[in-house]
């Protein structure tokens, strides 16, 4: 029996021509699958996951995580579907109703 993960972009539905829906971003913490829901910490400009509650920045969805990354040792560059795209809702990890309505409102529409 094996345990499948989510691959790198399978959450996608569609994205923009050429590489318009992606960007680099920092990420800390983790480790993180594809399809991770990500905000930004207010104070040092870096992603996380999305936290509902939190206080920091981070409760606002900002960018999902096109591949699998991990910055708990330390922060790594990693590529993040940022805008123009279509995602599946069922392969994202961490989303809520109001980082659905985020993402949306930053032109990543949830199917």
């Amino acid at each position: 029996m094996s345990t499948a993960t989510v691959r790198a972009g399978e959450f996608l539905v569609s994205e923009a021509n050429g590489e318009r829906s992606r960007e680099s971003v920092t990420l800390t913490g983790g480790p993180y699958l594809p399809g991770q829901v990500l905000g930004v910490v207010t104070a040092s400009g870096k992603h996380t996951a999305y936290a509902s509650g939190a206080t920091n920045g981070t409760e606002t969805a900002a960018v999902v995580l096109y591949g699998p990354a991990d910055g708990s040792a330390a922060d790594v560059s990693a590529a993040v579907i940022a805008r123009d795209a279509e995602v599946s809702e069922v392969l994202l990890t961490g989303a809520d109703a109001d980082a659905i309505a985020d993402l949306a409102a930053a032109g990543i529409i949830s199917r």
